[in-house]
C-alpha cells in the first residue's frame, strides 16, 4: 500500500499530456536517456531543473520532488512495471480533479523508462502540518461522489490495483453483481490460488450469493470512489484543504467508499458532513462490514495470516445472520 508523503504546490498552469479515447485510454509517451527531465524542461515551461529530492513512505514505487524555475513537481517511477499502472493511477487523479471538488494532485505525464519501467510526473502539493480537518474531508469527498457520476455503470475504463493487487473495473449495470464477482469474488479466488484457504473461499462465495436483501430500498447510483481511503492517503495542503492521493478509482456505491475506515481514522464530525451532502440510504450499518471484507480479504492477500480472522469473522457474522 501507499504511503502519503508525496505531493506539495505547482500552480495549476500545465494539462495533463494524455487523452482518453471511448475504446481505451492512451497516454503520450515519449523515449529519451531521462524522460522525465526533458518532460520537465519542454512541456513542463521549466529552464532549469535547481534540485531533486528523494520523498520517502511508499513501498511500491520511488518517489521524488523536482524543484525547477518554473515550480516544483512530484515524480512516481518504478523499475519494473510497465506504463498502465501509472496509466490508471493518472485517469483517476484526473477524473477526481475535474470533478472540481476535494483537492487531488494534478497528473501532466506518464511515459516508459528508456531501462524499463515506468513513470508519473504529477503536482506537487506543498502538505500543511496537521491532517485535514475531518469535517471538511467528509463535505468535499461527498460533493466529489455526488459530481462524479457515470452513464456507463459501475466500474472504470481500465483496471488498476489496490496496493499491488489487481482490481478488475469490467463494466456493469448491477451493482451488486459487481461487487460479488470483481471485488469479493476476485479477492476470495486469490486467496484460494495462494493459500489454498478453501474455507475462506466457499464461505465467502456463500456470502456473496446471499448478499442481495442487503441493498434491498437502497438506491444506488454509480459514483466517482477514490477506492482506497486511508489515513495514509488523506493529507492537507499548507492552507489546511483536504488532499487525498493515491487512488485506486472506479464507479461505484458511495459507501464502498468507507472500507477502509477501519484505518482512515473517520470520526463522528466526518459522517455528519458527509451525509448532509450525500444522505444516509437505510441499511448503512448494515452493510459497512461488507465493504470493509473486500479490503480485510486484500490485506491478507498482500500481507498474510495476520488478516484472515478479521475477514473470516465478518463472513462467518453475516452468514448466520442470512442463516446461509
Amino acid at each position: 500500500m501507499s504511503s502519503s508523503t508525496c505531493f506539495p504546490s505547482l500552480p495549476r498552469l500545465l494539462r495533463p499530456s494524455f487523452t482518453k479515447t471511448k475504446s481505451s485510454p492512451k497516454f503520450s509517451m515519449s523515449m529519451s536517456e531521462d524522460p522525465v527531465r526533458e518532460w520537465i524542461l519542454s512541456e513542463g515551461k521549466a529552464t532549469k531543473i535547481t534540485k531533486i529530492s528523494p520523498v520517502g513512505g511508499g513501498c511500491i514505487n520511488l518517489a521524488g520532488r523536482y524543484d525547477t524555475d518554473a515550480g516544483s513537481f512530484f515524480v512516481k517511477t518504478n523499475r519494473s512495471i510497465g506504463p498502465s499502472m501509472f496509466e490508471a493511477e493518472a485517469l483517476g487523479l484526473g477524473a477526481m480533479y475535474e470533478t472540481g471538488t476535494i483537492r487531488v494532485p494534478n497528473p501532466y505525464k506518464v511515459g516508459p523508462l528508456p531501462t524499463g519501467g515506468s513513470f508519473i510526473i504529477m503536482e506537487f502539493i506543498q502538505f500543511g502540518a496537521s491532517r485535514s480537518n475531518q469535517s471538511d474531508l467528509g463535505r468535499k469527498l461527498a460533493e466529489m461522489h455526488k459530481a462524479g457520476k457515470s452513464s456507463k455503470g459501475y466500474g472504470f475504463d481500465v483496471n488498476n490495483t489496490i496496493g499491488s493487487t489487481p482490481q478488475i473495473n469490467t463494466w456493469s449495470l448491477d451493482w451488486v453483481q459487481f461487487y460479488g464477482e470483481h471485488r469479493l469474488g476476485y479477492q476470495l479466488k486469490l486467496a484460494l490460488d495462494r493459500y489454498g484457504d478453501r474455507t475462506i473461499y466457499e464461505k465467502g462465495q456463500r456470502l456473496v450469493k446471499s448478499m442481495g436483501p442487503l441493498f434491498a430500498n437502497v438506491v444506488i447510483e454509480p459514483c466517482l470512489l477514490h477506492g482506497d481511503l486511508w489515513s495514509g492517503n488523506i493529507s492537507s495542503d499548507k492552507n489546511g484543504e483536504p488532499v487525498i492521493l493515491d487512488p485506486a478509482c472506479y464507479y461505484g456505491h458511495s459507501e464502498a467508499e468507507f472500507g477502509m475506515s477501519w484505518c482512515a481514522g473517520f470520526g463522528g464530525t466526518f459522517y455528519d458532513s458527509y451525509f448532509k451532502v450525500m444522505p444516509k440510504q437505510p441499511g448503512f450499518e448494515e452493510r459497512r462490514d461488507l465493504y470493509m471484507l473486500y479490503h480485510y480479504l486484500n490485506h491478507y492477500n498482500l500481507f498474510g495470516s495476520g488478516y484472515r480472522s478479521s475477514a473470516m469473522s465478518i463472513i462467518d457474522d453475516y452468514l448466520i445472520s442470512f442463516r446461509a
